[in-house]
């Protein structure tokens, strides 16, 4: 499950590494990518909902979770919902805590930038805080990746998800009670989620395993996919062999 706000093309390099015996699903988040807008009103529980309809459809009674940013509020939301659903998870980036005054001020920012300057306008004050500087250097096509999913993202979708993620549930509390097996992944230089969020989760989270992605910033998955796939393809395939 993607962040915000781009698409199920965030994960392109995961997509491309991944073997054949794993079955890959990489659904757009409603109001983002190829997924209906609809009426702009969200709740991250709406996110979770579409992803157990999704599971549904797909007659699968359980899988492994992979979400950054917002995707592993999704996931970590699941999890807590309807734990039996869950195989294993694999948090990128993100966090258990709900938004503080600030972040939703700053949610807020993002709604008021959207309407009033346009989507490009917002994207070109969101990569920087996303990536890390030397990116812009070394990975202009994983920047540029970003800047196009994030403008072709309408304005209602992009403001109706700012305000959902602003409203979230805190995870927190639940964290103990993940009895599956969890790998944490956190670029070095993640502003949004730091690693001192992720190692939090990690003391919580019975078993888990925590590493950082060295050079990375909040896209650690585009930032540095060479680590960031090696620690993902090790974790599944001891999955695998668990059985």
């Amino acid at each position: 499950m993607h962040g915000f706000p781009f698409s199920h093309e965030m994960w392109t390099p995961q997509l491309q590494a991944m073997p054949e015996q794993f079955r890959v699903i990489a659904p757009d988040i409603r109001g983002h990518g190829a997924s209906d807008t609809g009426d702009g009103q969200y709740s991250l529980e709406f996110f979770v909902d579409d992803l157990f309809a999704l599971m549904d459809y797909l007659a699968l009674p359980s899988a492994t979770l992979c979400g950054l940013s917002m995707g592993g509020y999704i996931a970590l939301r699941a999890r807590e919902r309807e734990p039996h659903r869950v195989r294993a998870l694999v948090l990128c980036d993100t966090r258990s805590e709900a938004d503080s005054n600030e972040a939703r001020l700053r949610r807020s920012a993002i709604v008021r930038t959207v309407k009033t300057e346009g989507v490009e306008a917002f994207a070109e004050e969101f990569l920087p805080l996303i990536f890390a500087p030397h990116s812009f250097r070394d990975r202009p096509e994983a920047v540029a990746l970003c800047r196009r999913l994030i403008c072709a993202n309408s304005p209602l979708g992009i403001s109706g998800t700012a305000i959902a993620l602003g409203l979230r549930t805190d995870t927190t509390d639940a964290l103990t009670t993940i009895a599956v097996p969890t790998l944490i992944l956190v670029g070095e230089q993640d502003m949004l989620t730091p690693p001192a969020a992720a190692q939090a989760m990690h003391r919580r989270i019975p078993r888990s395993e925590y590493h950082v992605i060295s050079g990375a910033a909040h896209m650690s998955n585009l930032e540095n996919p060479e680590e960031f796939n090696r620690h993902l393809l090790r974790f599944l395939q001891s999955l695998r062999r668990q059985g």
